[in-house]
This record gives structure tokens, sequence and C-alpha cells, in this order.
């Protein structure tokens, strides 16, 4: 299935580190987070991906177009520096498209600036671009197929230090709860569509408000509840926890590792 990441937000939250690039080339380590959500997908086969692009969108056309593996894989040198050997390779088998979507359009709005792009496509995947999880894709697919609705994404309780709070009219407060532990669900950004959903699309509708909505009455949105691991990348402080993660080996989100023992 093709991808659809939506790159082109501003990053506001992020601003202190995000001043000068788009969000989804903030880095998680030593590589960029679009790359880890790219290297996600493309684990579980899906390997065609348009981008969204808005803010700073050149700087992510000119990181790929000088994409060079071996900034970001082991290999070997021989032949005084004239041979380089790569152990792994990332993206040689990845087709990538990419799209000017507008400085300040909205999510609905980039969607349909993509949509020739996707429309010869039953199903296609979408991601807000600025969270990471371990996900399992399949289940998620093969739910929203055994639903046959429209549209369906990922649910999460989200372990991020947020909490519920519970007051009286007084204003005094009366309980106080993580977020994980309230019941609540958040969207995710992991969506799987149909390309039905451009029949409940208008232009300048953000697409989880109005779309969605009509969506809801009839019955065609689905969610998908997952209680794993999800971090969304949405200030500095996200940036911190997750550079430290990966410092510790502690990535839950590199499912295509689990099987190598390694980095």
């Amino acid at each position: 299935m093709k991808v659809v990441l939506f790159c082109g937000g501003l990053g506001t939250r992020l601003r202190e580190h995000s001043e000068t690039i788009p969000k989804p080339l903030v880095s998680i380590g030593y590589r960029p987070l679009l790359w880890h959500l790219m290297r996600y997908y493309a684990h579980y086969g899906h390997k065609e991906f348009i981008l969204c692009l808005g803010y700073r969108g050149d700087m992510i056309r000119e990181y790929f177009l000088k994409y060079n593996e071996a900034m970001t894989n082991d290999f070997s040198l021989s032949d005084g520096g004239r041979k380089i050997e790569l152990m792994k390779r990332d993206l040689e088998d990845w087709k990538i498209t990419f799209v000017d979507t507008g400085l300040h359009s909205n999510i609905g709005q980039r969607l349909l600036r993509v949509r020739k792009y996707v429309e010869g496509d039953k199903v296609f995947l979408a991601n807000y671009s600025d969270g990471i999880s371990d996900l399992p894709l399949d289940d998620l697919i093969a739910d929203f197929d055994q639903r046959q609705v429209v549209a369906s994404f990922a649910a999460v309780n989200s372990a991020q230090s947020f909490h519920t709070v519970q007051a009286g009219e007084d204003g005094v407060v009366t309980s106080m709860s993580p977020l994980n532990a309230s019941g609540i669900w958040i969207n995710g950004g992991y969506f799987v569509l149909r390309r039905e959903i451009f029949d409940y699309m208008k232009e300048g509708e953000e697409l989880v408000i109005e779309p969605f909505d009509r969506l809801i009455a009839k019955r065609q949105l689905a969610t998908y509840r997952y209680r794993g691991f999800w971090h969304a990348m949405d200030t500095f402080k996200d940036k911190i926890t997750l550079d430290r993660m990966e410092a510790q080996g502690n990535c839950p989100w590199m499912v295509w590792e689990r099987n190598r023992g390694t980095r």
C-alpha cells in the first residue's frame, strides 16, 4: 500500500529545536523522525511513500537527494577509501514522491492535494509524521478489512506525562490521574483509508473534523485500540526523552531490529 506522510506543519510546540528545520527532520539519535517512521512502514512491506511537504519542504527534498547510506549503516572501507561495502541498506527499494501541499494547509487540504497519487488504490495508509510506535501494522490493517469501513485509525492510551483533572464547581481539585490510567483514548495518527474518503471531504476542511463527522454519521469510521508503545514528538522534552531511549538501545518502535539483536 502507498503511505501518505503529512510533513508540512510548522511544529510550533517544538520551535526551540525546529526553528530552522521541519519537525519530520528533527533527529532521534542521528536519524530524523521521518526516517524512523518510513523505516517502520518499510518493515511491513509498504515502501511507496508520498510526502506532503510544506514548511521547509526544501530541506526534506535535499535530505533524500543527498542521502548517503554509509552515514546511517555499518560499512567496510577498503582499497584506500575507494571501495565501500554496506553491511545493510535502507531505502534502495523505496519509492518516494515529493509533493508541495502548501505552507499553511491543514491535513485535509494536504490529503486533497495528493489525491491524484492514490486514486488508483482501493486502500492507502497515512500518518501525521509526529509520533512513533511499535503498533502491529498488519493487525491494524486486518481489523480495518474485517470492519469494511471507509476509515480507521489507531487509538492510543498515551503513556506521556499528561494528567486528567476532576474538579468541583468551586475549582477545588477532587482527583487527578495519569492520562493512560483514565480510560481516555486519543488519535495516534496512524490511519488506514479507502479511496472513498475523498467523497466525504471538501476543500478547506480539516480531515478529522467535518469529514470524520460525516463518516461517524454513516458508521464508516472505526478505531483500533492499542495499549503498547506510542510516543509523540511534540516538544523539546519529547526529543530529549526519545534521544535518551535511543542512546540506551531502548527503542521499541524499531520493529525492524527485533530479530537482529543489535541496531
